[in-house]
């Protein structure tokens, strides 16, 4: 599993010229099962993405189809780590 963590680069108002073409980006993937959890920052500096994948490198892929990055408002950190625990419904 894999956190990434937006960062935003440019003032929020730039930021908000994207933000629609980003949410379909998050309700695409939520919707493969890709993302598991995603929202802002508190304060709005950017947000969180939790996300379950096969290789860092398809993520790295995904990432750089994200409305934010092509238009270089943001950057992103990967972070990988063991899900030992899994919430269930």
């Amino acid at each position: 599993m894999f956190v990434i963590e937006l960062v935003y680069e440019k003032e929020v108002e730039e930021i908000d010229k994207h933000l629609a073409a980003h949410i379909k980006f998050l309700e695409e993937n939520h919707e493969k099962g890709i993302f598991i959890a995603s929202g802002p920052k508190i304060p709005r500096t950017g947000g969180i993405i939790i996300a379950d994948l096969d290789s860092r490198e398809n993520l790295e892929k995904i990432m750089e189809e994200d409305p934010f990055v092509k238009n270089e408002v943001c950057s992103y950190k990967i972070t990988e780590f063991s899900a030992m625990y899994k919430y269930k419904k």
